[in-house]
């Protein structure tokens, strides 16, 4: 096969990667604002917590967590455990929007977006977990002594 010529399951996996890439861009720049409107008291966002009931602390709290998860999705090494951590934040977000009556459609989204991320990128959150697992489960070894290499 030459460069032209690839298997299909060679472009379906590059056309998920493209697609997780672009996912992954999108939370970048929305995170990055939303956490910054957050952390710089925009009106709608003051307002928003005050409808929340809870105190401008969790504004400030979440504004933080999403920069920082923001930032952890342009560290190929951290991507995964990223998007996870901003699944969680989302979640989060979808039950409190349900429960103070407020359903966001946006969070859902933003939800959905952060599972695939962190599904697509879930072998980059195993080697944070478990560091040496894929070198060494993909590595030369022995068994068993006497046993030819793998």
């Amino acid at each position: 096969m030459n460069e032209r010529e690839t298997a299909p399951s060679d472009r379906a996996g590059r056309a998920a990667d493209i697609t997780i890439g672009v996912c992954q861009a999108v939370l970048v720049l929305v995170f990055l604002a939303a956490g910054s409107a957050k952390l710089v008291g925009a009106e709608e966002m003051v307002k928003a917590f005050d409808d929340i009931g809870a105190g401008q602390w969790l504004r400030y709290v979440v504004g933080v967590i999403e920069v920082i998860g923001a930032t952890g999705l342009l560290v190929p090494r951290l991507v995964g455990l990223a998007a996870l951590g901003l699944a969680g934040l989302m979640t989060g977000a979808v039950i409190t929007n349900i429960v103070i009556d407020a359903f966001s459609l946006l969070a859902v989204i933003l939800l959905l977006l952060s599972v695939l991320v962190a599904w697509g990128r879930r072998d980059r959150v195993g080697t944070l977990i478990r560091p040496g697992t894929v070198a060494r489960a993909t590595g030369p070894t022995r068994s068993r002594p006497g046993l030819p290499r793998r």
